[in-house]
This record gives C-alpha cells, structure tokens and sequence, in this order.
C-alpha cells in the first residue's frame, strides 16, 4: 500500500505543477502582443496540458486503488475524503477548464486580461490547501 501512497504522491504533485504553471503562461499570452513570442507560448501551453493530462490519469488511477483497493476514506466517519473527492471534482473541472481558455487562446478569441489570469491561478493553490488539510488533519 505504501508504494500505491507514494506513487499517489508523486503524480498528485507533478499534476499540481502544471495546473500551477499553464496558467501562468496564459498571463503572458494575455500580455503578450509579439506575434513570435505568442506562438511559442502557446506551444509551450499544449505541450504542458498534454503533459499534466498524462500526470492527471495515473494520479487518479492511484488514488482510486488506495480508495477501492486499500478502502483509505471508505465506510462511517470518513467524511474527509468525500469533501476530498468533491475538490478533486472542481480539480478536474479546472483542468478542462485550462484546456478551453488555451484552444480560445489559439483560436484569438482571449476577452480576458492578464489580471483575470493572475486570479484565476491562485484557485488551484486553494484547493491543494484544501486537500492537505483533508487528508492530514481529517476534520470530519
């Protein structure tokens, strides 16, 4: 189990990475008004989504084994894992979200600023926040 725990970790984490940083990338797309430097990010920004879109399905495969296989957050009492779950939710709307803002992007189609963005980053670092606190501390 503690090898399952860990790979856990590990994809939850690299995941993390990319829903910290693709839209930081969008900050600069929204600032950026060269046509060279614009095509690069959004180079940058497909090949970061594929990438944490592969990292995202072994995180969740993981976590489903330590969940079914293991029961870690099943039966009475283990309310933490279902606001958990939910947030992993609002994680994988996030993602999908990421990858419309980046496909409006590539189509010119951006009506938001770069101060949209800067906001819009912060809500994966919340939810992580949320998550560890869940987990560790298990409140309910």
């Amino acid at each position: 189990m503690l090898w399952v725990k860990s790979l856990h970790i590990v994809f939850v984490v690299s995941w993390f990475a990319g829903l910290f940083y693709l839209p930081r990338i969008f900050v600069n797309l929204a600032m950026e008004t060269d046509p060279a430097a614009v095509a690069r990010l959004l180079a940058m920004g497909r090949k970061l989504l594929r990438f944490m879109t592969m990292l995202a399905i072994p995180a969740l495969a993981f976590g489903l084994w330590l969940y079914l296989g293991y029961g870690i957050g099943r039966g009475p009492g283990q309310g933490w894992m279902h606001a958990k779950l939910a947030l992993v939710l609002v994680l994988l709307g996030y993602h999908h979200g990421c990858a419309v803002l980046l496909r409006k992007f590539e189509a010119g189609r951006n009506t938001r600023s770069h101060r949209f963005y800067r906001w819009f980053n912060e809500l994966p670092v919340l939810v992580l926040l949320a998550i560890v606190v869940l987990v560790v501390v298990k409140p309910f």
